[in-house]
């Protein structure tokens, strides 16, 4: 049986399934008694799964022939764990630590629900700096971001239409915004090109995944071009993001951050008729408070240009809070995150993980790299995997899937992260969906150029439960790339096909193994 869900992001509804075991308790049952045990302290720590015997199982084609049959430059390692007797089924070079990609994600999600718990919600609040009196703030008014990572559009309407069903109507002072929450990542690889809407900056206050809707329409020879902050029910345009379109061959865009606004160009023979696509922002203070300011006047507030943003990182206690939106729960922004692989969310969640903690970070690679410690501690590994992140964005990230592995295992015990993984259909060997296989697989894919992996678990057709780790990588490849070239790299396109190919060839040869 499969369960539907839904979670609501950047002003669009996503629904996935996720199954449904009779072995297993349902999606908030697990994570409700998953608490308990995510909170409690560090466990005895399981065999590393390197040291363990392989058991022997009937073989189906060897798995180095699969590998040689897929034709695949780089390495191959893998580890699969029959999680009835923690068993170690079969594992290739599982103690080499490779780059995770997303998986890394994986861990981060262990790591938000721990530090923050499966009920916690983050909050957006309106506050002002002096008394309301007969519609009219005696003081600043100000935007305050909580950390949520999902906040969006929608949710700045909601806040305006709360300040409008209290009759506010005009502000005596300024209008700021605080994004003290967390630490202000100014993107989460430098490296990468400037365009790239899955590498936007990480504030205490973000919008839309920080990211701006840049649509353009070719009309009386020329093109016109809109930039907003859309989501379902409010579409406004900002200011702080603007587009020139201007006669070149290349490169496509180019980015200058100007008098505090992002200006970009665009060249005209990139465009068509019509079309749209979504660009990072660098300032996403200014970016909300121009899109609540938008938003405000629809509803009665008229609200001067921003002053400068306030700089604490508590709440004022002589503030009055008058509106605030409350995010959804956790566990439900952590399924989103590994459904669809959000790495704002990501580094988000595991920013607020470390300060919850005790972490003071001011960089993603001191809350990674605190991360990668707890993660040593909580999973008995033998010794830390890196992560430079929490998205797995930065390739410098490096677990075995060996370690993965064991993470897994153990939340298997707990029931914290399989009831939020992607629910994958496994394919046959030409390729093709077989839901009729029987088997069934919740798992995390991770990719970036020359780097595939994929790790979760399988239920056999039997009932059999593994937990498993597939990572390939060509970093030989991967290094001759220039990490600010948005093109596409030759040969990836069929690299990462036949990776993902191999990927499923390999959990259909464990799964008939586990079942014989």
């Amino acid at each position: 049986m499969r369960v539907a869900s839904r979670f609501s992001c950047n002003g669009f509804d996503f629904r996935f399934t996720m199954a449904a075991r009779p072995i297993r308790l349902s999606r908030r049952a697990a994570l409700i008694g998953a608490l308990a045990g995510i909170a409690s302290p560090v466990l005895p720590a399981l065999a590393e799964p390197g040291a363990q015997r392989p058991r022997p199982r009937r073989h189906t084609m060897p798995a180095d022939d699969m590998i040689e049959a897929a034709r695949l430059s780089g390495r191959v390692s893998f580890a699969v764990m029959d999680l009835a007797d923690g068993s170690m089924m079969e594992e290739r070079g599982g103690s080499i630590a490779q780059p995770p990609a997303s998986v890394a994600k994986a861990v981060t999600a262990l790591y938000a629900l721990e530090a923050l718990g499966p009920a916690h919600r983050f909050r957006t609040r309106i506050e002002a700096t002096g008394p309301l009196r007969d519609g009219r703030v005696e003081g600043d008014l100000v935007l305050v971001g909580g950390g949520d990572p999902t906040l969006d559009a929608d949710a700045l309407g909601d806040l305006a239409i709360k300040l409008e069903e209290m009759g506010v109507r005009e502000i005596a002072g300024a209008f700021r915004t605080e994004g003290g929450a967390l630490p202000k990542i100014a993107a989460i690889d430098p490296a990468l090109p400037d365009e790239a809407a899955y590498n936007p900056p990480v504030s205490g206050l973000n919008l839309n995944f920080n990211r701006v809707h840049f649509g353009w329409r070719s009309e009386g020879g020329d093109y016109v071009v809109d930039m907003d902050a859309r989501a379902r029910r409010y579409r406004p345009r900002v200011q702080v993001a603007r587009m020139e379109v201007v006669d070149r061959r290349g490169p496509v865009y180019t980015y200058a951050n100007s008098d505090g606004l992002d200006k970009w160009t665009v060249a005209r023979s990139a465009l068509g008729a019509e079309g749209s696509r979504w660009l990072p922002v660098r300032q996403p203070e200014a970016y909300a408070a121009d899109a609540f300011r938008a938003i405000a006047r629809v509803h009665g507030l008229t609200l001067p240009a921003q002053a400068a943003p306030v700089q604490s990182v508590r709440a004022d206690a002589q503030r009055m809070v008058l509106a605030d939106h409350v995010s959804e729960p956790l566990d439900a922004i952590v399924a989103g995150m590994l459904n669809y692989s959000t790495n704002l969310t990501a580094e988000a969640l595991g920013l607020a993980a470390s300060e919850a903690l005790g972490g003071a970070p001011g960089t993603l690679a001191e809350s990674g790299a605190q991360m990668a410690d707890w993660s040593r501690r909580r999973f008995g590994l033998a010794r830390a995997p890196v992560f430079a992140d929490h998205s797995g964005l930065n390739d410098s990230a490096r677990i075995s899937t060996a370690q993965m592995v064991q993470v897994l295992a153990r939340a298997a015990e707990e029931g914290a992260l399989r009831p939020l993984l992607r629910d994958i259909v496994l394919r046959d060997s030409g390729g093709t969906p077989d839901p009729s296989s029987g088997v069934t697989i919740d798992a995390k894919t991770g990719t970036l150029n020359f780097v595939s992996t994929l790790a979760g678990y399988v239920t056999t057709a039997q009932g059999r439960e593994l937990a498993f780790a597939v990572f390939v990588d060509d970093l030989a490849q991967r290094a001759t790339l220039d990490p600010g070239d948005p093109s596409r790299p030759p040969g990836g396109r069929t690299w990462l096909a036949r990776s993902r190919t191999l990927h499923h060839r390999l959990i259909t040869r464990w799964a008939r193994q586990a079942d014989v």
